[in-house]
């Protein structure tokens, strides 16, 4: 079996549904959030400080998070599309309120009947490195 990687349809679609992500994610659009993520128990999403089993659980930390600071800008964003209906988004984020931090992001996206759904996403912060 081969697997075709980076088929162009494949990556604007998975593009556009990043930047819809991330728009809703700095603007603290959670019904758009929530859409963006698989409704279902084994969607997974660690983030800097939380471990969030199931969508359920996922809709409750976005419902209850602070509004404030969740403005970013992106950095070394790379989409990758493993086939016609997997792919995974990387990207480094950067805070003005996080100064010398430097956050990693990344979301596996599976194309559903509804469209293309967050089944694991891992979120992370470390200091900035020195070049």
């Amino acid at each position: 079996m081969t697997v075709e990687i980076d088929q162009p349809d494949v990556v604007a679609e998975v593009s556009a549904a990043f930047a819809r992500y991330e728009n809703a994610l700095t603007t603290n659009d959670i019904a758009t959030l929530d859409e963006l993520f698989r409704d279902d128990p084994k969607t997974i999403r660690y983030g800097i400080g939380e471990n969030l089993y199931g969508y359920d659980a996922i809709a409750a930390f976005r419902s209850a998070r602070s509004p404030v600071g969740l403005m970013r800008q992106l950095a070394k964003t790379v989409i990758t599309a493993y086939g016609w209906d997997t792919a995974v988004a990387s990207t480094l984020f950067l805070r003005e309120t996080a100064p010398g931090k430097v956050g990693r992001q990344m979301q596996t996206w599976v194309r559903f009947p509804e469209g293309w759904r967050i089944v694991a996403a891992h979120v992370s912060v470390i200091d900035e490195p020195k070049h």
